[in-house]
């Protein structure tokens, strides 16, 4: 290999291509189009080598095909080559000084950021100003994700500070927020001020900490105030922290308080418009209920002029499923899968509905047997209304929607059900 090869050798690498793939091309530029057994054998590559370099070389527009058998690969000009690195050295360059002030302006931002490599990885901030001054600065930085857990009244505080129109600014320029707290008939008004901007959950289990997470990467805790060791919000303290492992406490928290939370949307349909019509169906007392809902069916079919009235019996079975699944997952125990899988096992024992096992975890697959239901009079049980009933009772424990299958109807008297158990 002379000395300006290796130049160009070295050029080339600059430019992001592979040594021996470089060597190839070389070869091509001296000899002219040759097969991939003679590039091999010029560039000192074995057959497997050669091949994978070409494909690279291909792509990167270096080598051409043509001919027929044997393929034959032309190099692309040294001149033609040279043109293209200036053109792209020459759009970078511009692209930067287009940039220049955007990039400074978020170098300048992440400089004032907490270091997460710094030695202090921990500070305390006291009194409510104080604390509400360093949250606007940091939701004014922030730039992918903040998640806040705020307690009772904190919301009205936050607005009065003007949280809230920092964290609109910030869901303005693309910062995703995820805000749990609980809405009572005294905050839903306060709690409305916020949902334009954010993802808005009402907490269904009492607020322990009041925190927030910026970025995944710093974290503040309140540790006294009205939720705290202090006699009033006027005593606040709060310790912020980019720890990782102190950050994904506090992540693990919102998470956990996330899953069971409702979203605010249904919070406010529930305080402000009560449903009214719901249809109570009690274990031997099933007729009343049954009656009323044959008058609404022919109520509405005298309304419409309709004289006929087809029910779709799969839907009225997952509407059916829906609820029971939702009534079992309120009486059973558990915030993570294995034990929400163990209190239904329970419930079956217990409600004389069979025996629930798991047989496999990946994925997860459960069988119910010894079920009284599982007989040929009634295939839709086992095919259609199982299924939906698991589905829906880890949906409501889980905070997430479950693909059941459904089993094989004919296996139901002997061998019972087995049912895969799979996130949507």
């Amino acid at each position: 290999m002379t000395k300006s090869s290796g130049s160009l050798l070295e050029r080339l690498v600059e430019h992001g291509i592979p040594e021996r793939s470089g060597r190839m091309y070389l070869a091509a530029c001296r000899d002219g189009p040759q097969t991939a057994r003679e590039l091999a054998r010029a560039s000192g590559l074995d057959r497997v080598e050669a091949y994978r370099g070409i494909r690279k070389l291909e792509s990167a527009g270096l080598l051409r095909s043509s001919g027929g058998r044997p393929m034959r690969f032309e190099a692309l000009p040294p001149a033609e080559l040279v043109d293209r690195w200036i053109r792209h050295t020459g759009e970078r360059l511009k692209r930067l000084e287009t940039d220049r002030d955007r990039l400074l302006n978020e170098w300048s931002e992440e400089l004032t950021r907490p270091d997460a490599r710094e030695t202090r990885k921990f500070a305390i901030l006291e009194g409510g100003p104080t604390i509400q001054g360093w949250l606007r600065r940091q939701i004014g930085l922030a730039r992918r994700e903040i998640l806040m857990v705020a307690g009772g009244n904190a919301l009205s505080r936050a607005l009065d500070g003007g949280i809230d129109r920092a964290l609109a600014e910030a869901h303005a320029r693309g910062v995703r927020i995820r805000l749990l707290s609980p809405i009572t008939p005294t905050s839903v008004k306060d709690a409305k001020l916020y949902e334009p901007f954010s993802e808005m959950r009402h907490a269904m289990q009492p607020i322990g900490s009041r925190t927030v997470v910026f970025d995944r990467s710093l974290s503040l805790v309140y540790v006294s105030g009205e939720e705290g060791f202090g006699p009033s919000g006027a005593v606040q303290v709060a310790l912020w922290s980019t720890a990782p492992s102190f950050v994904a406490l506090a992540r693990e928290y919102h998470h956990r308080l996330w899953t069971h939370a409702v979203p605010a949307g249904t919070r406010f349909v529930e305080l402000e418009n009560p449903s009214t019509a719901e249809l109570a169906v009690q274990a031997g007392n099933s007729a009343e209920p049954f009656e009323r809902l044959r008058e609404i069916a022919e109520l509405g079919m005298r309304a419409t002029g309709t004289s006929e009235l087809r029910l779709d019996l799969p839907e009225m079975i997952e509407t059916i499923a829906n609820r029971l699944g939702k009534q079992i997952a309120d009486t059973i125990p558990g915030t993570d899968r294995p034990e929400v899988v163990e209190g239904l096992a329970e419930y079956y024992r217990t409600h004389a509905m069979g025996r629930l096992e798991v047989v496999k975890d990946k994925p997860l697959t459960l069988r119910v047997t010894q079920c009284f239901a599982c007989v040929e009079q009634s295939p839709e049980i086992g095919r259609l209304l199982c299924p939906k009933v698991l589905g829906s009772v880890l949906e409501n424990r889980l905070g997430m929607p479950f693909d059941v299958s459904k089993p094989d109807p004919r296996r139901h008297a002997t061998r019972g059900c087995s049912f895969s158990v799979t996130p949507a």
